[in-house]
């Protein structure tokens, strides 16, 4: 039997923060979450997308229990406001979902001189795992989920030389590197996890092909070529709704039998219902250990789990 909605279970009394809550596979998972009782944290940068998605979840679920948190992932002062923020209300999280990303930008830089692409997608949410660690590990049974892509395949490991591929910088190779570095990410935060004795859970999932708002946004910076063309008009071809793609991430993200580590995505590798699917090219000890050297220098921030518990 397909996993659908309605086997998310009853959520009342958990607290979920999601980050690019505002629209896309974040809002869809925002507004799953809170229908079935979840405390919703809506992390976003674009505060008036924000209010119209917090609208948007009232209008089909007039109970829901939000709260808006700005959240720029390109500047790690505004990942600690925001960090500082949720922990000044909410003493437990039972799911952080690192939703928001970007795909194949131009080369830039954010605030804090990181690639525009690697520090979205990767060292804002390093850095908001680490300030919200200490309360992920006191929280029974929580979660922690992490956005992959079928770009991963495309991608490889981080180069700690290079961290930010300043020499032959390529849109979509970046994309792909940050991508695994997220499951790579998930991987070796479950087993920090398991060596600290702590029942919470590490899972990565990828949506597949869905029509949300990203493809658009990679042609408005008319960076991606021909591929980036092609992809935002097959997407609104043969794409699922942001419903659809965001049940991957649901399902990793309450699940009673998903397993620390999973991976999930659609069944048919772009389309279908979110199944487990196997580590192709598992992340290594190698890969993990230069994605957290890379991310500690950069960031500053360590995600260090037997820390966190003794804080």
């Amino acid at each position: 039997m397909s996993w659908s909605i309605k086997n998310i279970p009853d959520l009342r009394g958990k607290v979920a923060v999601v980050t690019g809550a505002n629209g896309g596979l974040g809002l869809a998972s925002a507004k799953a979450l809170a229908g079935h009782g979840a405390h919703v944290v809506m992390a976003a940068r674009n505060q008036a997308k924000a209010a119209d998605a917090r609208a948007e979840i009232l209008a089909a679920h007039p109970d829901a229990s939000l709260e808006i948190v700005e959240l720029d992932l390109g500047s790690l002062a505004s990942v600690a406001a925001a960090a500082t923020a949720i922990a000044a209300t909410h003493d437990r999280i039972d799911i952080l979902m690192c939703n928001a990303g970007v795909m194949a930008l131009p080369q830039g830089t954010t605030e804090d001189g990181f690639d525009t692409q690697m520090g979205i997608n990767v060292l804002g949410h390093w850095a908001l795992i680490s300030h919200l660690l200490p309360i992920v590990v006191a929280t029974p049974a929580a979660r922690v989920v992490t956005l992959s892509s079928t770009a991963q395949h495309a991608g490889r490991a981080i180069d700690p030389a290079d961290p930010h591929m300043r020499q032959n910088f390529d849109e979509w190779r970046m994309y792909g590197q940050t991508k695994l570095a997220m499951r790579h990410l998930a991987v070796g935060l479950q087993a920090q996890f398991d060596a600290a004795g702590v029942d919470a859970k590490a899972l990565s999932a990828q949506p597949g092909l869905t029509n949300s708002d990203l493809q658009t946004t990679t042609q408005t910076h008319g960076s991606a070529g021909l591929l980036g063309a092609f992809s935002e008009k097959w997407v609104k071809v043969a794409g699922m709704s942001t419903d659809r793609g965001a049940l991957s991430q649901l399902r990793a993200a309450v699940d009673p039998k998903a397993p620390g580590g999973g991976f999930y995505g659609p069944l048919f590798v772009t389309n279908g219902p979110p199944v487990r699917k196997p580590l192709v090219r598992p992340g290594s000890d190698g890969a993990i250990a230069a994605l957290w050297q890379v991310a500690e220098k950069e960031t500053g921030l360590r995600v260090d789990v037997s820390a966190a518990v003794g804080t």
